[in-house]
């Protein structure tokens, strides 16, 4: 039996990321989101959601532009650091000591040592609430070379992303099947 647990976002777990941005003055900041992913492949497109007391929403809507970047598990403390303080009080990157890196596409900064970025430029924002949710369209994404398979297609195990839910972050375990595939013996094929 199943109990209700009312109208309320239940946080099971979405991938950890980081949101880049330029303040008005060309700092460079970043903020850690957990409400984020891929929304459209065809313009391929990914979409976050940031209260609008972050320091971080003006940035967006100003540049109309922002970097998604991917942390792996052996930066879950310093992706924890950039979701807890904010880039108004604090160098968030020096603290962290992390390289700021300026995007080839938008005018963003990344995180040099996340293996994973994607570069955004801003196409939709629509406030929700508490929240507003933004979309930006993917002009290039990046990847450290050494975790590309033949295919150009990041492996997941040596990318090693985390999942943040309810309060906690968690690795993610083994491989369990193939998409698109292993359902198609349900009905009698493989």
């Amino acid at each position: 039996m199943k109990k209700s647990l009312g109208a309320r976002a239940v946080p099971v777990a979405a991938p950890a990321w980081l949101v880049g941005t330029y303040d008005a003055e060309g700092k460079p900041n970043a903020a850690a989101v957990a409400w984020a992913g891929i929304c459209c492949s065809k313009p391929p497109c990914l979409n976050f959601s940031l209260r609008k007391a972050t320091y971080s929403y003006a940035a967006v809507l100003e540049r109309k532009c922002f970097t998604l970047s991917v942390p792996s598990e052996e930066h879950a403390v310093a992706t924890d650091f950039f979701g807890i303080y904010s880039g108004r009080d604090h160098d968030k990157f020096e603290i962290a000591g992390l390289t700021s890196v300026k995007s080839e596409h938008v005018e963003a900064p990344y995180v040099g040592e996340f293996p994973l970025v994607f570069e955004c430029r801003l196409v939709h924002h629509h406030d929700l609430g508490l929240h507003t949710v933004f979309v930006g369209e993917i002009l290039d994404a990046k990847c450290d070379e050494g975790l590309l398979d033949e295919k150009d297609k990041p492996v997941v195990a040596k990318l090693k992303p985390f999942v943040y839910g309810n309060g906690e972050y968690f690795a993610l375990g083994a491989r369990i099947g193939a998409g698109h595939c292993d359902g198609k013996k349900l009905m009698g094929s493989s």
